[in-house]
């Protein structure tokens, strides 16, 4: 995965247009005023929908409310990353946050600097707020986080295996969708392979799941990218970097949260696994037979996410939008008591 997210709506096209342009300005020196008692409710993870026909999911997470240095960090489907918050503020139940960003309209011209900013309050327990980009004409995109559940459950070696489920029959789209409720774009079925084009709509699979292992035989052409979002929240990137260094943006690594241990990568064409085992918050992934993530913590939803409903089971989901993937097999088995 990098960067904007396959078909944004048209009250979010700015933002993934100027997450995308060049490094941000430097953030400005806001004067923190004293905290208002009750602002440290602001405090932990939110899971966050917006107000759309199609709803996209946000994570936030927000930390020294009601002191006078807040700070936090921000996921949306725009930009991609785990995003520290460079603009923060939280003064008499009122949480502000963003970033100023430079924009050009051509290469020639003149950056136009802009800022982002989302404006939430707390009712009733939830937040409930605003995006808008500061000097543009469009309304602003209302939104509404949760807290993130505690997740107990832990891989401690009490599971066990339920009967397997072939989420690819190897013959059409049977039991996949759209991540907007659609039909399938951009994807085809031949010679037992499903395969995007690169510029296909993220596929989720109909049936929903929690605890699972996860068998994904995939095939990357030249300077592709892809992923598989577990529960349609959790994405294991899929990208070409063989013999690269590994980070968080590597195949193999919970994007943007928890890089690989190694690069196991193949070469672009080769086929390629994953066995990725969830439980609870629990990860595993073994890439190409070789262990690299080891039960690492799930701390919250990455960009890929369609479905901020944490504590819910979800579905798997398959990017298309980065470049040319296969999958000729994908075998999911559920986890259970």
């Amino acid at each position: 995965m990098r960067d904007h997210r396959s078909r944004p709506s048209p009250g979010i096209s700015l933002l993934a247009a100027l997450l995308l342009s060049l490094p941000a300005a430097q953030a400005f020196a806001a004067a923190q005023a004293p905290a208002a008692s009750g602002d440290e409710q602001f405090n932990g993870r939110w899971d966050i929908k917006t107000a759309e026909e199609h709803p996209r999911a946000w994570w936030l997470e927000i930390e020294n409310a009601g002191t006078a240095e807040p700070k936090g960090k921000f996921i949306s489907a725009f930009g991609g990353d785990l995003n520290v918050i460079e603009e923060i503020s939280i003064h008499e139940g009122i949480l502000r946050f963003g970033w100023t960003r430079q924009q050009r309209s051509t290469a020639d011209a003149a950056p136009t600097t802009r800022k982002l900013v989302y404006t939430a309050k707390l009712v009733n327990g939830r937040l409930q707020g605003t995006f808008e980009v500061e000097g543009s004409n469009q309304p602003p995109l209302e939104w509404t986080g949760v807290r993130a559940p505690e997740i107990k459950e832990t891989d401690d070696g009490s599971w066990r295996e339920g009967k397997s489920i072939e989420l690819f029959n190897g013959k059409d789209m049977s039991g996949w969708r759209s991540w907007d409720g659609g039909a399938p774009v951009g994807w085809s079925v031949k010679d037992g392979t499903l395969a995007s084009t690169g510029k296909g709509q993220d596929l989720v699979s109909e049936q929903k799941f929690w605890n699972f292992k996860l068998h994904v035989e995939f095939r990357l052409a030249e300077h592709s990218n892809s992923g598989v979002a577990l529960r349609n929240r959790y994405e294991v990137q899929m990208l070409e970097d063989y013999g690269r260094p590994p980070n968080t943006h590597s195949a193999g690594a919970l994007y943007s949260r928890i890089a690989p241990s190694e690069n196991a990568s193949k070469p672009a064409g080769e086929w390629q696994t994953y066995d990725i085992r969830l439980v609870g918050r629990q990860v595993t992934v073994v890439f190409n037979g070789k262990k690299v993530i080891d039960k690492g913590t799930v701390e919250g939803l990455t960009a890929m996410g369609h479905n901020a409903d944490e504590g819910e089971p979800g579905g798997i989901a398959l990017q298309g939008d980065h470049g040319p993937v296969d999958f000729r097999k994908i075998t999911i088995t559920p986890l259970v008591k």
